[in-house]
């Protein structure tokens, strides 16, 4: 890995190896009001409460600027299509490696979906922001999904061969979803050897049972988290992702991370 891209890699994970990456980039696909209406309220209390990294949009990243501009940030590349959709939703590349460079973005996200019916356009467009990114030094995050979004039975050997195809195309950072299996997803982690970031999921108040996941996930080798609504979608945004730092770099408890939320 080249020097640059390695200091960059650095800014998006601390000392030791683990990172919470908060993912603000819905808006752009799905309805996020009213939680997302005072978007520079959200923002400021998760960058002052633990925040190591947000995962967000070319027009957040844009407008917002300055309260992130001692955060680092990984820019979603792309999209193109909305909840309102029906039938197959085929993403885009909609942005350029260097767009988000002119932004100021320390890394670039985009999807992977294996599996699904449309998966040569994204596993292409992957393969080809990997290469543009080697050529600036800038991180890839690629969101390795098998069957796509809507697609419940992923087996775990599903989510590690999904996984093993985006390192295969260029990523240094997979994100994907925690099998809740420890030992199944050792073996994944093993067989990428690059950073895992398990994504939040679905809304849910079921706090306890988001921390108990997400604690499993981290003592299984996992290098942190990429989570959205769970975070912006909660009352106090600042608490949780305080609370969601403390159990990736502070081995707490699902107990005391819920004692933090009060």
């Amino acid at each position: 890995m080249a020097l640059f891209t390695m200091k960059r890699m650095r800014r998006l994970f601390r000392k030791d190896g683990r990172s919470v990456i908060v993912a603000l980039d819905h808006g752009a696909a799905m309805n996020v009001l009213p939680d997302l209406k005072d978007t520079p309220s959200v923002l400021r209390a998760i960058v002052e409460n633990g925040a190591d990294a947000v995962l967000t949009s070319f027009g957040i990243l844009k407008d917002y600027w300055e309260i992130l501009e001692d955060t680092p940030v990984i820019l979603r590349l792309d999209g193109g299509i909305t909840s309102f959709g029906t039938g197959t939703k085929r993403y885009s590349q909609l942005y350029t490696v260097e767009d988000a460079l002119r932004l100021g973005a320390d890394g670039v996200a985009c999807m992977g979906l294996p599996g699904c019916d449309y998966e040569n356009d994204t596993l292409s467009y992957l393969a080809g922001i990997c290469a543009e990114a080697r050529r600036w030094n800038l991180p890839v995050l690629a969101e390795m999904l098998p069957g796509g979004f809507g697609h419940t039975a992923r087996a775990p050997e599903h989510l590690a061969f999904a996984a093993r195809v985006g390192v295969e195309l260029g990523a240094d950072i997979i994100k994907t979803e925690y099998s809740g299996n420890p030992d199944d997803f050792k073996e994944m982690v093993e067989g990428v050897k690059k950073p895992v970031v398990v994504l939040g999921g679905a809304k849910s108040e079921r706090y306890e049972e988001i921390f108990q996941r997400i604690r499993s996930a981290i003592d299984a080798g996992a290098s942190g988290i990429a989570v959205g609504r769970n975070i912006w979608g909660y009352k106090e945004p600042g608490k949780m992702t305080a609370a969601l730092s403390a159990i990736v770099h502070g081995q707490a408890s699902v107990e005391s991370a819920l004692h933090m939320l009060q």
